[in-house]
């Protein structure tokens, strides 16, 4: 099956920059068309960030992120990056990595999902 393992997450003050990354391994050639970034803070709501299409590259982004975040894909399609620029406090999440098919940005058919990298942004 398919195993998702993102790094990247740490601490920056408000209007600074991190870059997330997702290694995927396993078969995706049949289960994945889509890969994606969602994000959680405290509370059950799993928001999605970002998703591009792994065939064609197309992309979809939150409103909250748009012009600020940029989601793109290694060219083996085996790593997928977030670049994530002006960080404010309210993106402070657990940033979870997924996988799946046409789930665009609802968390509720996402297949696969990583453990999560914590990002905390500060004022």
């Amino acid at each position: 099956q398919v195993q998702l393992m993102e790094s990247g997450g740490g601490s920056v003050q408000a209007g600074g920059s991190l870059r997330l990354s997702c290694a995927a391994s396993g078969d995706t050639t049949y289960s994945v068309n889509s890969m994606g970034w969602f994000r959680q803070a405290p509370g059950p709501k799993r928001e999605g960030v970002a998703t591009i299409y792994t065939g064609d590259g197309t992309t979809y982004y939150g409103d909250s992120v748009k012009g600020r975040f940029t989601i793109s894909l290694s060219d083996a399609k085996n790593t997928m990056y977030l670049q994530m620029n002006s960080l404010k406090p309210e993106d402070s999440a657990m940033y979870y990595c997924a996988a799946g098919v046409n789930f665009g940005l609802s968390p509720d058919f996402v297949d696969y999902w990583g453990k999560g990298t914590l990002v905390n942004i500060s004022s």
